[in-house]
């Protein structure tokens, strides 16, 4: 099943594809080895309060949500060679650099995942 992103607070889209990475070797993996995250897409990695950047060949904005999908925390254009935490996180969001600021996603938004029917 596929998914969408929406910010419950705002009224408003995030991004219309989600990848939810779920296992211990998708967490692990995240972003590695791609060239870029498509517009309107991100990746939503669950049981996560950190993320690193290092050998990443772009940055990304990551949005750290708690248990109910509340922003805790939201840290803007990740170079590469970083790393980034939220004790208060249980998930964390990677999306495209700058996208949290073109759908704007701010501490304190509630998010909800969306089921796309299938086509």
């Amino acid at each position: 099943m596929s998914f969408s992103l929406w910010n419950e607070t705002k009224g408003r889209p995030v991004v219309e594809c989600l990848e939810i990475a779920k296992t211990p070797l998708a967490r692990m993996k995240g972003l590695l080895g791609r060239n870029r995250l498509e517009e309107d897409h991100a990746l939503l990695i669950e049981e996560c309060r950190s993320v690193h950047t290092w050998f990443m060949r772009f940055a990304i904005d990551v949005v750290f949500l708690d248990d109910s999908l509340r922003v805790r925390k939201v840290v803007s254009n990740l170079v590469p060679w970083r790393l980034s935490a939220s004790r208060e996180a249980s998930h964390v969001l990677e999306l495209p650099a700058g996208s949290a600021a073109r759908h704007p996603v701010e501490a304190g938004d509630v998010l909800k995942l969306q089921p796309k029917p299938a086509v």
